[in-house]
């Protein structure tokens, strides 16, 4: 409204500024003439309507920043009213078409619960005249990208540990839209290529676990392929040489448990697996937190056995590691790190020592391409299996 009051005295003294100073020019003109002609000729009606020009320059000048900003005491309300308008777009766009572009648009995603923010209760409490601003809630909008395997996979930015999004692929079973009110374990799949999800890198993978689950010899589960980190060429080598360096990754947990229908985080409902050289995050993941993941497969990967061995040794007490390492059959030189790996856990403390390895060596088919299948086959098993049990 004041806006609008302004428009109208900004006008006026525009026109007003427009009128002086042809008059101050046509003046001027007509003293030019003069001194052409050797007369004489009066300045002070030009100056006059110079100085007005002037006058009425200065005060549009001033109307225009007082419109612009909206004054005479509105600009917190102006302010306020902006913040509003944002709030209610983000509001409206979680509770009405923020999944899937509509309420029941084609790939929406509907969060299975309404997440919780923890409190820290250390936390200073704010005083009464300025309440604390409410959390707002961790959900992604997830589209639909593809169907591999028979199932669906989905694409989303989320916040990874640094603050930073990044691009995480989600791929739900056959079985997640037959049965609406079933609970799916979780396996998070490490990639071993900076910006890159692991499916990109092993397409088959999304195969090799429908296979397994349609003959019977796993369990459905959901697969979580995060970006890998950027900063090194290779992510999972930094991690084998600092393994407890694994992140918490607390934003991806409370993001997938709140967006699709997942056993609760932990233990009982949540595994990773890494292949190739993204096979030392997920053993790196599955000894250094057992407290978070139940199950760990590491698939024809080389490992840093001392390094790990010490992972398990500074991990929680909470939990005991469970780890597969798989090789193919003639992949000697990945059977013999996990030999290794599986040696140093064993004259390790703590958790290391507790830790219940598995080596699989018996995988063989005419290409490389259908062995690391046969692998990951393995791999869904066991991890379906350990998951399955503990829930």
């Amino acid at each position: 409204m004041v806006r609008s009051l302004l428009l109208v005295p900004l006008l006026a003294v525009a026109g007003g500024g427009v009128w002086l100073a042809r008059g101050a020019l046509v003046r001027w003109r007509d003293l030019r003439v003069a001194e052409t002609y050797e007369l004489s000729g009066d300045q002070w009606p030009m100056l006059v309507r110079a100085a007005g020009a002037l006058v009425c320059g200065i005060c549009v000048t001033v109307l225009t920043l007082l419109t612009a900003l909206g004054a005479f005491g509105s600009l917190d309300g102006g302010a306020a009213g902006r913040t509003g308008s944002a709030a209610d777009r983000f509001e409206g766009s979680v509770t009405g078409n923020g999944f899937g572009g509509g309420a029941d648009g084609p790939g929406a995603v509907r969060p299975a619960a309404p997440p919780v923010e923890a409190v820290d209760a250390a936390a200073p409490t704010a005083s009464a005249s300025t309440p604390p601003p409410s959390p707002l809630p961790v959900v992604s909008r997830f589209d639909s990208v593809g169907h591999p395997g028979g199932g669906e996979l989905l694409q989303s930015a989320v916040p990874g540990p640094d603050g930073h999004p990044r691009n995480v692929r989600v791929w739900l079973p056959a079985q997640y839209a037959k049965d609406p009110n079933a609970r799916f374990p979780v396996v998070v799949m490490h990639a071993a290529t900076p910006r890159k999800t692991a499916d990109t890198e092993i397409p088959d993978v999304f195969e090799g676990l429908a296979s397994a689950v349609q003959s019977a010899k796993s369990k459905p589960f959901i697969l979580v392929a995060p970006e890998a980190p950027n900063g090194t060429a290779h992510p999972c080598e930094l991690v084998a040489a600092a393994p407890m360096a694994v992140a918490d990754d607390a934003a991806l947990r409370t993001t997938i448990a709140a967006t699709f229908r997942t056993l609760p985080p932990g233990p009982a409902g949540w595994g990773t697996l890494g292949v190739g050289d993204g096979a030392p995050c997920a053993a790196a993941a599955g000894l250094a937190r057992p407290d978070l993941y139940g199950a760990a497969a590491a698939v024809s990967g080389r490992y840093d056995p001392a390094a790990l061995a010490r992972t398990g040794a500074e991990a929680p007490a909470v939990g005991t590691p469970r780890l597969l390492l798989a090789a193919g059959k003639a992949d000697t030189a990945g059977l013999d790190a996990a030999r290794k790996l599986q040696s140093a856990l064993r004259g390790g403390t703590g958790a290391a020592a507790r830790a219940e390895v598995r080596i699989s060596d018996n995988a063989t088919d005419y290409s490389a391409d259908r062995i690391r299948l046969r692998l990951v086959r393995q791999a869904a098993q066991y991890l379906g299996e350990t998951l399955g049990k503990a829930s």
